[in-house]
């Protein structure tokens, strides 16, 4: 199977190269150093037809960073990949593209099932949704990976916090950490399973098998920083945290039955330092 991974500098792109080379799949990389800078034109002379699947790996994780540079996140997590779509349609080549649990609401009570409708909180979540709206609309072999809280996120987020200032956690907002490494293992799982002849096309579900809350993530993360660094933790809401569902929690089981891959904890796959 020949593959296209566009990415960008960062882990998962890395990582997920790495692991198609080593299951023999025939990664081509694609590094786009400032996907929110590409001219959609340029996508005619990269997507081949000499490519069976397109991997787009290029995603956002911090809806608070988003949320000020609306058109630059909606170049780079709905027009980029949709014009990739359109340019596997007319070559018959299948596509998976990324997305996450910030395309629901975090209104409903039970884990998010991957047919339940998005309605998102955020200009991240809501380019998230278009995104997968339009591709189920313009290509028919397409697979959407939707994944839970990313752990280097978060980890950053408690690291670079000043320790002189509390730190605000909710107890009301419960998740799946998930790691990149984690997402590129079960990614390139997926992919075996295309190339030996699998028609599994749809939208799936995949996050770390521990849900818990952001409060209680950040008493495990505080525990990996030296004590002189480690801000006095509070349960209460931040502002960043309006734009983030409540309830983050995916039902990953039609990835488990489709696929046979099984969740893992957090703790047991590293995570960057940085994300």
């Amino acid at each position: 199977m020949k593959i296209l991974v566009v990415y960008e500098p960062g882990e998962l792109g890395e990582a997920l190269l790495s692991r198609l080379a080593a299951a023999g799949l025939e990664p081509t990389p694609l590094l786009l150093s400032r996907p929110s800078d590409v001219a959609l034109d340029q996508l005619q002379s990269w997507v081949e037809p000499c490519f069976d699947l397109v991997i787009n790996a290029i995603t956002s994780v911090d809806a608070e960073q988003a949320e000020p540079v609306p058109q630059e996140t909606r170049h780079r997590l709905h027009d980029l990949p949709v014009a990739l779509a359109e340019r596997a349609a007319f070559h018959a080549i299948a596509m998976m593209n990324l997305s996450s649990s910030q395309v629901f609401d975090g209104r409903k009570q039970q884990p998010y099932i991957s047919s339940n409708p998005g309605n998102p909180l955020s200009v991240l979540g809501q380019c998230q949704w278009d995104c997968e709206q339009s591709l189920r609309s313009r290509l028919p072999r397409h697979l959407i990976l939707r994944t839970g809280w990313s752990l280097e996120r978060l980890q950053e987020r408690v690291r670079s916090h000043d320790p002189s200032e509390p730190l605000c956690l909710s107890s009301r907002y419960r998740g799946q950490p998930t790691t990149w490494s984690d997402c590129a293992r079960v990614m390139t799982a997926v992919v075996q399973q295309l190339d030996c002849g699998a028609e599994a096309w749809g939208t799936y579900q995949y996050a770390g098998c521990d849900t818990l809350s952001l409060y209680d993530l950040g008493l495990e993360l505080l525990e990996e920083l030296p004590e002189t660094q480690r801000p006095h933790l509070i349960d209460e809401e931040d502002a960043w945290m309006r734009l983030e569902p409540a309830n983050a929690v995916l039902n990953c089981k039609k990835i488990r039955h489709t696929f046979g891959i099984q969740q893992l904890s957090w703790r047991q796959v590293p995570a960057a330092t940085k994300p």
